[in-house]
């Protein structure tokens, strides 16, 4: 009995242990690819995300104009996404911080040359980050850095992309923060050359869509194997698992029910020193879902 009552004992005091020394995280959420998702200011207004990631500038390099694709919300051309400015400012004055994504699913982008990489930076950094430029599509609002959701074309020139954006920042005095959404086979087809710049501040693993390496049939061995992979190999501030807020934002698989997140995965990844917290795709689904409600007490 006495015996019994010391292994109780030191279970309890091993999980104390473990919740102590767990790293907290945040949530980041991609926001405006469905108009019924709400507002950008209302999704901010939550306090359930730290990031909250634009999408998507889907048309860029090459010497093509650049195309900012924010489904219903807006319409980029005749100017009415200016008026998100100030929904961009009151989300930064909640201490969340936002960025526009680049690429996503489309095959409008690609990087012909260095020097196509270095004007697309200078692009960005005039008409979204802390440059001036008569034709800034979100308005006066000067967002917080940039996201690569590199899905399709080559992964060249990316690397010359993400240190042209750092050198800016660095050179104006101002953080330009760099973020990526890798898939999560190691390494990643596209975003390879540019994470080994290892100036990322944020890469967002997608561990969903990608049968090899995402939660399935109850188990969470793959997706934790390729955490460890992806944490071990790649120099980055923060790692966070990205994942589908409904099995519906995920047709090739990844859902994991909320309390399997917390028990299966968060309580292994989280003792990470990167441990960063949780990606959700999308505020749409996550809207319909409720799933960052439900975990972001464990997150």
């Amino acid at each position: 009995m006495a015996s019994s009552s010391f292994s109780q004992l030191a279970v309890l005091t091993l999980l104390f242990l473990s919740s102590c020394l767990a790293n907290a995280g945040t949530i980041a959420v991609y926001w405006g690819q469905n108009g019924k998702e709400g507002t950008l200011s209302d999704t901010c207004g939550t306090k359930n995300y730290g990031y909250v990631i634009l999408s998507f500038l889907t048309v860029f390099g090459g010497g093509q104009t650049p195309v900012l694709n924010l489904a219903g919300h807006c319409d980029p051309p005749s100017g009415t996404c200016t008026s998100l400015s100030s929904d961009i400012s009151s989300c930064q004055s909640l201490g969340i911080k936002v960025l526009l994504s680049l690429g996503g699913d489309s095959s409008g982008y690609s990087l012909s040359s260095s020097e196509d990489a270095s004007n697309v930076a200078a692009c960005l950094w005039n008409n979204f980050l802390g440059g001036t430029s008569s034709s800034r599509p979100l308005g006066s609002a000067v967002l917080d850095g940039i996201d690569f959701d590199i899905e399709a074309g080559g992964s060249d020139y990316y690397d010359t992309l993400v240190q042209t954006l750092a050198n800016y920042g660095d050179q104006a005095g101002k953080k330009v923060y760099l973020s990526a959404a890798p898939q999560c086979p190691y390494p990643d087809a596209h975003l390879d050359k540019a994470l080994a710049t290892g100036l990322f501040d944020y890469v967002w693993v997608q561990f969903y869509n990608n049968p090899p390496c995402q939660y399935a049939s109850g188990s969470a061995e793959n997706l934790i194997n390729a955490w460890g992979q992806w944490t071990q190999s790649v120099k980055a501030s923060a790692f966070f698992v990205g994942l589908p807020a409904s099995q519906d934002a995920a047709p090739s698989g990844g859902y994991i029910p909320p309390s399997n997140l917390v028990s299966q995965v968060l309580a292994a990844v989280s003792m990470s020193s990167t441990y960063g917290g949780i990606m959700l795709w999308s505020r749409y689904y996550d809207l319909l879902n409720g799933y960052s409600d439900a975990v972001k007490g464990s997150v």
